[in-house]
């Protein structure tokens, strides 16, 4: 008579499970202390993740708050918060190398991160465009580069909760930008045309990533509710911000120019980040999945609904 247990064992293996499950994986999530990332750190745990590294740019953000949250909900997910300098190849490396000498395995790696910058071409400088690519495209660049070598790595099952083996090589690369990587208007010409670059780092990488078993794909977010408050925000606060506030537009205007009438929420863009991270994407790369509520196909509308 069969093993049954040993069957569920070899299910594990694969990435590609019927139910979608994370069990075993190891993956990283920057810009995890603002609202889009801790949607998808909790949505990386609901599908089961061993562990999620929690990066956010400097060591006083609220770590703390991200890791009892999830593990409030999920407590066999090990959550870590880890200060991370996202346009820094070294701390690339630094935090890739953690990773494996801790986990011996990396699979998924989801890069969020924004920098809407300036609004206006005249008050935008050669610096503040740098700063755009830096923030807005180069990470994905840096997870495209040296995160497939630390996935293709496969370990045996470790001793931890929702542990499995890895004996295949795999992962995912899931770039979260803005549907400015796709059409201009959206908020100023840096952030525009460094997420047009964030895109070209998703649409390049397919070809790169060729016989790896590694899947590259981009998130492009619309209009999505990340609790900015414009009476209490300045612009200078804006323009640090990943996303243009949706409380930019009324919400008559959401319900004119949006097919779904409303702005969106993060847990609705870490939804198809679950989904790019699990088998149920399996034959997905490449691929620019638009969470905007139908604007972008629906504008410019000119037939009255």
């Amino acid at each position: 008579m069969a093993d049954s247990s040993a069957a569920v064992d070899y299910e594990h293996t694969s990435p590609y499970r019927s139910d979608g499950k994370l069990y075993g994986f190891v993956c990283v999530v920057t810009g995890a202390t603002q609202p889009v990332g801790k949607a998808i750190v909790t949505e990386l745990a609901a599908h089961g993740a061993a562990c999620i590294y929690a990066c956010s740019l400097s060591p006083s953000d609220p770590y703390e708050d991200v890791v009892a949250s999830v593990n409030a909900q999920y407590p066999n997910t090990k959550v870590i918060g880890y200060p991370y300098n996202i346009t820094s190849e070294e701390a690339t490396l630094a935090l890739i190398d953690d990773v494996l000498n801790a986990w011996g395995r990396l699979d998924i790696w989801t890069s969020s991160t924004g920098l809407l910058g300036s609004p206006s071409i005249t008050s935008t400088g050669p610096k503040d465009l740098y700063a755009a690519f830096e923030t807005n495209a180069m990470p994905a660049f840096f997870a495209l580069k040296y995160a497939p070598a630390a996935m293709t790595k496969t370990t045996p099952k470790g001793n931890y909760p929702n542990a499995t083996p890895k004996d295949l090589p795999y992962g995912s690369i899931i770039v979260v930008s803005s549907v400015a990587g796709t059409y201009g208007g959206c908020w100023g010409p840096a952030f525009t045309m460094s997420s047009h670059a964030a895109l070209g780092v998703v649409r390049s990488g397919v070809a790169a990533l060729k016989g790896t078993g590694v899947r590259i794909n981009a998130i492009t977010a619309g209009q999505i509710d990340v609790g900015v408050d414009l009476k209490g925000a300045g612009l200078k606060e804006m323009e640090q911000g990943q996303f243009p506030p949706s409380s930019l537009q009324s919400e008559e205007a959401q319900k004119r120019v949006i097919g779904l009438e409303r702005a969106g929420k993060p847990e609705e863009v870490a939804r198809v980040a679950g989904f790019l991270a699990s088998g149920f994407s399996s034959y997905i790369t490449g691929a620019e999945l638009r969470v905007d509520g139908g604007a972008s196909v629906m504008n410019p509308l000119t037939v009255p609904v």
